[in-house]
């Protein structure tokens, strides 16, 4: 079992992640009038950003990309903190400032991504020669921080709302849970990077696999989602 997912573990990830954005282009039409529809674009920007972080696959023996061996491009370190750990924030503060209704919780998330994307730019510029070969653990935390705010704000609004009411049939409810959930159980993995654990093999491993499944877990609940959920609820 073990062997069989340190083998197929990307495969499987980018094909719950190409189901989930198939899915969400087939459902379109139903939330073509709500913000929903910058989610399902959102899907497809990270199946087409993944695939592209996969060149790395094909440096090494003369492979297709194989001028970049020796270059900083070797390592897709630089290419995931920019479609992830800052591109995917900078859209869920788009996305929850169009969600949420609350002036003050908008501004909060606004002015919190604002901050964020300064921050990592700068971070970025002045660790400029470690962006290549690392994630930076600081930008990580930070964006799972407006992650939590974002989704703990539209918790709010619905638990004051008559929203609640129907919660269990809002797309932006699942949403919101489900990637609560992935970054909870994300996160923490980050302060065993910082300890250089990336050359423990059994830690690598192990955060290999809680990614695989949590990956899984989040993907299956945004297609679930997109199915089962009314458009005029979100």
């Amino acid at each position: 079992m073990n062997d069989f997912l340190l083998q197929y573990n990307r495969l499987i990830t980018s094909c719950i992640e190409a189901f989930a954005a198939i899915v969400g282009l087939f459902v379109l039409k139903k939330y073509v009038n709500t913000p929903a529809k910058y989610f399902i674009y959102f899907l497809v920007y990270l199946l087409i950003c993944d695939f592209i972080g996969n060149y790395v696959k094909y440096i090494d023996n003369d492979g297709l990309f194989g001028f970049l061996k020796g270059t900083k491009l070797v390592k897709n370190f630089w290419w995931s903190t920019l479609f992830w750990k800052i591109g995917a924030i900078i859209f869920f503060v788009f996305y929850y400032h169009k969600v949420i209704q609350t002036d003050l919780f908008k501004a909060i998330i606004k002015y919190s991504g604002y901050s964020f994307l300064v921050f990592s730019f700068t971070y970025i510029t002045l660790h400029w020669e470690e962006y290549f070969i690392r994630f930076f653990p600081i930008i990580s935390i930070l964006g799972a921080v407006i992650i939590f705010l974002c989704t703990v704000f539209y918790f709010i609004e619905i638990l004051q709302s008559e929203r609640i009411l129907t919660f269990y049939r809002s797309l932006n409810f699942y949403i919101s849970f489900a990637v609560f959930i992935w970054w909870l159980i994300i996160t923490p993995l980050v302060f065993y990077d910082i300890y250089n654990s990336h050359k423990d093999l059994y830690f690598i491993f192990l955060k290999w696999e809680i990614y695989l499944f949590a990956n899984i877990f989040m993907y299956s609940t945004f297609t679930f989602a997109l199915i089962w959920c009314r458009p005029q609820n979100d």
